[in-house]
């Protein structure tokens, strides 16, 4: 065992005997040969047990392999390496908050470029301690939505697909199946959603577009964790919606389609939200599964450039963190590979600017808000198709705001889609510009103006 090595147990063992979360040392972050190379940390506060580690494990295998690919392939980030070690957060707020607490200082001489929360509670829970520790945080598919606007909150980037975005599409593919926004008058639309501020999340974005379309908007609420929901689907059948948007976490999703097949409700009428849309949520209902729909930004399959590269260098040669290796490819393993693309990207452009090198969160903060992943960029990484495209800014901190469709056959997800099922962003944006500014105003906060923002990391 090298001293390094030791060192490392030691804090492990101190951190545990503290009563924090213990960071478990990564193989590439020990005993690394060339240990003197400038490395990049990249920490990872994962949930491998718990509730919801289903969801986790293939998500943290999706991450770590993309870094040991970069490490392995392509000689890291121009030529700077990464290493990283996990906290154990179970996806719990505090445990969270103490995993970005312990790992937010950095390691061996690296500052942290970037976290990634990993559950929207925790990341709301982070939103003020970013900006004090200039440590970006970045949340693919959840997150505050009113942080869409960078000059509020700069730290905060709601990449891709936020809730609000989420709604839109759904209300967009269902105009498409009816010929069109015209024809959304007087369609009934339900949302069976988790009775939590991430259930309710796309309520206020729904109003609007029901006041817009003029489609009847029913909210019903189904209380954690949703094992029973035999009255909500008794609702549903009484007032016969047209289509159910459900938008679930966890086991209330499989018991969703199992009681509304029992209702005799058509599956193939159910648009699940992001986190109803896992190979995780459908394989537990069984049979009557197949032909339910989910809007995801995170395609799933083993198709995609990128995908093929990872399976040949790591998971053929028995170098992969997953140990089900069914999950290579679905939709959480595709998640993680999506969001560490994204963070990777990011420190890749702020090295543009500041030098290839190890990157702190302040450099790391300007990269995200000029990241520009175009269909050239994205084709030459082998990730078209894979990610939407994406151009962020610091008025803009999602950059992207579509999904696709896809449809689950009783085995795997097919697309169905026409590609990327885009929102109504310029109805949207306008609503969370003003709410984010109203956030300011509660928090005494002066808005940055796009000079402030352009001269940030100098």
């Amino acid at each position: 065992m090298t001293r390094l090595s030791r060192a490392l147990r030691a804090v492990v063992l101190a951190t545990s005997l503290a009563g924090l979360p213990a960071l478990a040392p990564s193989a590439s972050a020990a005993d690394e040969p060339g240990a003197q190379a400038p490395k990049q940390y990249f920490p990872l506060a994962t949930f491998r047990v718990g509730a919801y580690a289903s969801s986790g494990i293939p998500s943290w295998a999706g991450i770590i392999d993309y870094l040991r690919y970069l490490n392995e392939v392509e000689g890291g980030i121009n030529g700077v390496k990464l290493f990283w070690d996990e906290c154990e957060t179970e996806w719990a707020v505090e445990k969270g908050v103490e995993c970005y607490e312990r790992q937010k200082g950095g390691r061996e001489g690296s500052p942290v470029p970037v976290f990634l929360p990993h559950g929207d509670p925790v990341s709301k829970a982070l939103t003020e301690k970013s900006v004090a520790d200039k440590i970006p945080l970045l949340t693919t598919g959840y997150g505050r939505t009113e942080a869409i606007d960078g000059r509020v909150f700069p730290y905060s980037f709601t990449v891709l697909f936020s809730f609000w975005s989420e709604a839109s599409s759904v209300v967009n593919y269902i105009a498409e199946q009816v010929g069109g926004k015209d024809k959304l008058k007087g369609v009934k639309i339900a949302t069976v959603y988790h009775d939590s501020p991430y259930g309710k999340e796309t309520q206020v974005p729904l109003d609007l577009l029901a006041k817009t379309y003029g489609f009847e908007n029913i909210q019903i609420a189904v209380p954690h964790p949703g094992n029973d929901q035999s009255a909500q689907w008794a609702r549903i059948r009484q007032i016969k919606p047209d289509w159910v948007f459900l938008r679930g976490w966890g086991v209330m999703t499989p018991v969703a389609i199992k009681t509304a097949a029992k209702t005799g409700f058509p599956v193939d009428r159910i648009i699940g939200g992001i986190w109803s849309g896992s190979e995780e949520d459908v394989r537990p209902a069984g049979s009557v599964g197949k032909g339910y729909l989910a809007i995801t930004p995170f395609p799933a399959g083993q198709d995609f450039e990128i995908t093929k590269k990872i399976k040949a260098a790591i998971v053929d040669q028995g170098k992969s963190d997953l140990k089900d290796l069914k999950s290579f490819g679905s939709v959480y393993y595709n998640s993680g590979l999506i969001e560490t693309i994204i963070a990777v990207e990011a420190i890749r452009t702020a090295q543009a600017r500041f030098g290839k090198r190890p990157l702190n969160g302040e450099e790391t903060q300007w990269g995200l808000e000029h990241l520009v992943l175009d269909e050239a960029r994205l084709k030459q990484i082998g990730a078209d198709g894979l990610v939407q495209p994406l151009r962020l800014s610091a008025r803009d901190h999602e950059g992207g705001g579509a999904g696709k469709v896809l449809q689950w056959d009783g085995a795997k997800w097919a697309i169905v889609s026409n590609g990327w099922v885009k929102s109504d962003r310029e109805l949207l944006l306008p609503v969370i510009y003003e709410r984010a500014a109203a956030y300011a105003r509660e928090k005494g906060i002066t808005p940055r103006t796009e000079d402030t923002a352009e001269a940030g990391a100098q």
